[in-house]
């Protein structure tokens, strides 16, 4: 996975208004959950991050794990949560959650699709169906992407997340989910009536 430096400072007032002044300043509120828990729920730490600095990590296809410094205090993060503006679709809050390199985390990770699938070069066309899958491992062993090779998929087929293995990761996404699939079209159809005629 991609590593991205992030720094940030502690808030002690979390009220209403507080946010909204914070916002006004350019910074987002956000809580990091770390390792420490009470009752049995992970213990939060209300912090603020500059809009800007969250933009790279945030309007981007890619997933990061986020080296938060705060106030210099370390800590080793994934974006879980995240809030937008429902007109605006500015950034209202992020929930970071604490990682380890032992302990395995679930998080979805962009599907890229490799080769020229048959059933395209036969006149279908390709449809991917989930940008992300969610796969559950220690992050160090995280890919970037999820690549898929397409090669092989004929009109009319497939490919679910029950089919898929990558070493070192366990598939948190339902297996019966489709990620890609070749549909016929006009052209693929012409084709293989062409073909039975001739």
């Amino acid at each position: 996975m991609r590593e991205i430096n992030i720094s940030g400072k502690k808030r002690t007032d979390v009220g209403k208004k507080a946010t909204k002044l914070l916002r006004k300043e350019g910074y987002v509120p956000c809580n990091l959950y770390g390792e420490s828990t009470e009752d049995g729920k992970p213990v939060a730490m209300s912090i603020a991050i500059l809009a800007k600095d969250l933009r790279k990590a945030v309007y981007t296809p890619h997933v990061y794990v986020v080296n938060l410094d705060i106030e210099g205090e370390l800590h080793t993060a994934v974006m879980k949560e995240l809030q937008f503006h429902p007109t605006t679709d500015a950034l209202l809050h992020i929930d970071f959650y604490e990682i380890n390199e032992t302990k395995p985390i679930t998080i979805g990770i962009p599907v890229k699709l490799n080769g020229l699938a048959q059933g395209v070069r036969d006149g279908g066309r390709l449809n991917l169906t989930v940008r992300k899958i969610n796969v559950t491992a220690p992050y160090k062993n995280i890919p970037e992407t999820l690549d898929i090779d397409v090669t092989s998929l004929t009109i009319g087929k497939s490919i679910k997340v029950g089919e898929l293995k990558f070493e070192g990761l366990e598939m948190a996404t339902s297996k019966e989910v489709v990620v890609c699939s070749i549909k016929a079209t006009r052209k693929s159809n012409a084709a293989a009536q062409a073909t039975e005629e001739a």
